[in-house]
């Protein structure tokens, strides 16, 4: 008896088989078809494959990049400041590397206020996994019209005056890290100052202040300058940082030949960088304090704590406000339009100084805010403009490191 179904099962399958035997050669040929027309296509966009050319002003940025932040053997342009107020400065130097971490500069500024200042400096890095850093600097600077407005935070404008200071400066620092986020430094410098009369047409401090509105005013002190320092610092780098953050305290003693003028200082400084997607957007903040530690040091008036210039009270002028304790905050919004070269930012900076400590006072601080530029590399700010505005009117800022 034949079974009908197995035998219709059987032809199907035949049929079947025979079909795509037979439509075979016709999908090969289409997917012979399709590869060709991809590879044509390939090898005709292959004809116009170039390299991405960068704007203008990436060029730019990265022009900038390399001139100021790469630090080679050679020549080198110098952007800092001679001594805060000195105005717009621009300066050069020749730098010699000896060994892999270790280098030697000479270097000079020039403002527009005609503030002068040669250094030579050394520095070796790097030793011991990165543990131990040298560096060492001698100069000589002559800043000609720095401003004084008196004591405390209530002085005003229609009190500056003005001195010329010379100082000759001879030093070494080491700095040691037993962790990679713990930093020790010590150092000691010797300072010589010499105060005279100012250029320009202010009135000179020695012809307006008597030594309790000027403390030490007529006098060159020569000091042996110690600073010792701890911390916890876990920045990327001191000049550039978009995260981490520092927290420091550091002790001063003011040496004088004399013992006259003999006084020491504690600094605490706390910065902190917030990155936001990626560090897309950074919000960095800072509180820094200056307290002289002894009621009876006698501290001259051009060494006292200060507030007022590009790294402090942005928007009010160099060393507008002086007193025997300072405090200051800060806080900024950055953002990264280049990784490379270039962050944006809007800032808000707030402090007061005062003749004892337990005057200072949130409800006293005078402020201000503003917008900049920093032009940057991996570990260094070469390059910021900034206009800040505070109670006393603008103030367009050019500086040769980072705010903090």
């Amino acid at each position: 008896m034949i079974d009908r179904g197995k035998s219709f099962r059987s032809g199907l399958v035949a049929t079947t088989l025979l079909a795509t035997l037979a439509m075979t050669p016709q999908a090969l040929t289409a997917q012979e078809s399709r590869a060709a027309i991809i590879a044509a296509a390939q090898a005709e966009k292959a004809t116009r494959l170039a390299p991405r050319v960068p704007s203008a002003a990436e060029r730019l940025l990265v022009g900038l990049s390399g001139s100021l932040v790469e630090q080679p053997s050679g020549f080198f342009p110098y952007f800092d400041s001679v001594y805060s107020g000195g105005g717009f400065t621009l300066g050069g130097g020749y730098r010699l590397y000896t060994g892999d971490r270790t280098n030697v500069a000479l270097a000079g500024l020039y403002s527009i206020k005609s503030y002068k200042l040669i250094e030579a400096t050394t520095s070796s890095r790097g030793h011991f996994e990165g543990r131990l850093d040298f560096d060492g600097r001698a100069g000589w600077r002559d800043a000609t019209q720095v401003s004084y407005y008196g004591l405390g935070i209530e002085s005003t404008l229609d009190d500056k005056v003005a001195f010329r200071l010379q100082q000759t400066y001879a030093g070494a620092d080491v700095t040691v890290r037993p962790h990679p986020v713990v930093v020790f430094r010590a150092g000691a410098t010797f300072e010589d100052y010499t105060v005279k009369a100012p250029s320009g047409s202010l009135p000179s401090v020695e012809d307006v202040h008597t030594s309790v509105t000027a403390p030490g005013v007529g006098v060159d002190p020569t000091y042996v300058h110690t600073a010792v320092s701890a911390g916890i610092d876990w920045r990327p780098a001191a000049d550039y940082a978009r995260r981490g953050g520092l927290y420091a305290v550091t002790h001063h003693a003011f040496m004088d030949r004399d013992e006259t003028y003999s006084f020491n200082r504690l600094d605490a400084d706390l910065v902190q960088h917030i990155p936001i997607l990626r560090e897309t957007w950074v919000i960095s903040m800072r509180g820094a304090l200056r307290t002289t530690t002894g009621d009876d040091d006698q501290v001259p008036y051009f060494l006292l704590p200060a507030l007022g210039s590009g790294s402090t009270l942005r928007g009010y002028g160099s060393w507008r406000f002086r007193d025997r304790h300072s405090a200051l905050t800060s806080g900024e919004f950055r953002w990264i339009p280049n990784r490379l070269a270039m962050d944006m930012a809007i800032f808000y900076d707030a402090g007061m100084v005062a003749p004892e400590l337990d005057q200072i006072s949130f409800g006293s601080f005078v402020s201000d805010y503003g917008f900049g530029v920093r032009f940057h590399g991996p570990l260094t700010t070469p390059l910021r403009i900034e206009i800040a505005r505070g109670r006393e009117g603008t103030r367009l800022v050019f500086a040769g490191s980072s705010a903090f």
